[in-house]
């Protein structure tokens, strides 16, 4: 993304955002409520136009690609998105619908893709819950069969929207112990939070916005400071690291 602008009817959303995600890395998208993250990642991933600047996806520039084919090399998870599966639907027919980016499955699915889903509920760690309706699993497994859904085209590129809302702590623990490792075996990952206690350190760099402008971006450690965050959030902080996690302090 170079020089990103977004106006949506009188308010500036974003302005001029520069921001470049490189093979190799993952990065975590940081900052309040309402500093522009969503409205980033909607254009990023090709769901929104920019009201100027420039933004380029996978290696193709938007207004030069037919930008429905090129959301499919996009996996997108957000919390919001649970409430939206039929909860009827068994978590396996969930995770089959992904391959056709539907919202429920009306699609015939071939042996290959069955194979595909059995194996994905596997690697997520919720194989034993496939026969089960989506609208009965816990949040957290919801989440993990809402990735391996994600997972179904073998996208390039996973967004991560706030997925631990309304986790407790012992599921948002071993949900990012899985989202830990999609980093090592994965896509490029790209997490979006406001809480640095949930980045993982298996995340390589830090996104961090306030009021729609890029506050810090780089390096985790080089974002992930005491000033900055101060800065950023409006508030004093002190910004504690141990094993390669990281918390806050009033």
């Amino acid at each position: 993304m170079s020089g990103v602008t977004k106006w949506l009817g009188d308010k500036l959303v974003l302005d001029d955002v520069d921001w470049t995600v490189g093979k190799g890395e993952h990065w975590v998208l940081l900052g309040l409520n309402g500093s522009g993250k969503t409205t980033l990642l909607r254009i990023a991933t090709g769901h929104l136009w920019p009201s100027r600047g420039e933004v380029e996806l996978l290696g193709h520039r938007f207004g030069s690609i037919d930008l429905r084919r090129l959301r499919r090399s996009v996996g997108w998870v957000t919390s919001a998105l649970s409430v939206r599966m039929p909860p009827g639907l068994s978590a396996f027919d969930t995770v089959v619908s992904g391959m056709f980016d539907s919202i429920g499955l009306y699609d015939k699915a071939g042996e290959a893709d069955r194979r595909r889903a059995d194996g994905l509920l596997e690697y997520m760690g919720c194989s034993e819950v496939g026969g089960r309706p989506f609208g009965v699993l816990s949040q957290g497994e919801q989440q993990r069969v809402l990735i391996a859904r994600a997972l179904m085209p073998d996208p390039k590129l996973l967004v991560l929207d706030e997925p631990c809302v309304g986790l407790d702590i012992r599921a948002r623990e071993d949900f990012l112990k899985t989202v830990g490792r999609l980093t090592v075996s994965g896509p490029t990952v790209v997490y979006v939070t406001h809480h640095i206690e949930e980045i993982v350190s298996e995340f390589t760099h830090v996104l961090l916005l306030k009021g729609g402008k890029v506050s810090a971006c780089g390096l985790k450690e080089d974002v992930l400071k005491s000033g900055i965050l101060t800065q950023a959030f409006g508030v004093r902080l002190s910004v504690r690291e141990s094993g390669g996690r990281y918390s806050l302090r009033l």
